[in-house]
């Protein structure tokens, strides 16, 4: 698939940034323009999310998402892939819980420069794994209220952070509009069920040998903390980092750190 609608602005080496599962590239706003100061940046809808087609066919598990990026580095002529020569570059990458798995299994197979992995999914037991997705899909299903009710809602500050509060740890920074957005794209991923049944069973067990960064969340209330050991052991040449303070979608809690962190994996900030 290479039609994934994408926001792109900045120059430099290319930089390929990928949400989590019932997100959009918006998820990235907090951070793109300080990333653009280094950095072609392109913040991808996944397939079937955002405003990303679903594919009409065949498996939705991390195979076919990997896939979908590799054809999608190729039509934007990112990489080795894109005419064979080996001299042309190959985009840095960071992705966020789903995204920061599909980040790993890009570097695992060579397709990226360096990957930033924030709370990525693929270290969870069975157990934290069903936990996961049980309280995405909770959310996922708050969000079906009719419009008008959830924009009364969120019109709340107090309200507002508590909606979010499972997310981010600092909710209350978030606007109505990012809200509402964030919201209908949670609503509206054709692709949500079908990668959330097929995540069952997955587990991280590549080994790149490009940079990479691991970072988590102290305060994490999805993908907890205390995966970060197992991605330490699994993991053990990476550099691996504790974002205080954050939750599971860090770029939105604390977007200084997070893109500090991003640059330091791509070598554009010391």
């Amino acid at each position: 698939m290479t039609g994934l609608v994408h926001d792109r602005r900045g120059a430099g080496p290319p930089l390929v940034l990928l949400h989590g599962i019932g997100h959009h590239w918006r998820a990235w706003e907090p951070v793109l323009d300080r990333l653009a100061e280094h950095h072609d940046v392109i913040a991808v809808d996944l397939p079937g999310f955002g405003h990303s087609p679903a594919p009409t066919s065949g498996p939705a598990g991390m195979p076919a998402l990997v896939a979908a990026l590799t054809s999608f580095f190729t039509s934007l002529g990112l990489g080795p892939s894109a005419s064979g020569s080996l001299d042309d570059p190959r985009p840095h990458v960071a992705g966020n819980s789903l995204g920061g798995a599909i980040a790993l299994e890009l570097a695992a197979a060579g397709h990226v420069a360096s990957a930033t992995a924030l709370s990525p999914a693929g270290f969870a037991s069975t157990g934290q794994l069903r936990y996961a997705v049980a309280v995405l899909t909770s959310l996922r299903l708050v969000s079906r209220l009719p419009t008008p009710l959830v924009r009364t809602v969120l019109r709340s500050p107090r309200l507002r952070a508590a909606a979010f509060g499972m997310l981010l740890s600092r909710p209350g920074r978030i606007t109505l509009e990012r809200a509402m957005a964030d919201t209908a794209a949670l609503r509206d991923g054709p692709a949500f069920r079908a990668v959330a049944r097929a995540s069952r069973g997955y587990a991280f067990t590549g080994q790149p040998t490009v940079p990479v960064t691991v970072a988590w969340g102290t305060r994490d209330l999805i993908l907890r903390p205390r995966q970060s050991a197992v991605a330490r052991r699994g993991l053990p040449h990476a550099r691996h980092v504790d974002l205080a303070g954050c939750g599971h979608v860090p770029m939105s809690d604390d977007p200084d750190l997070v893109a500090d962190l991003i640059l330091t994996t791509t070598g554009a900030k010391p």
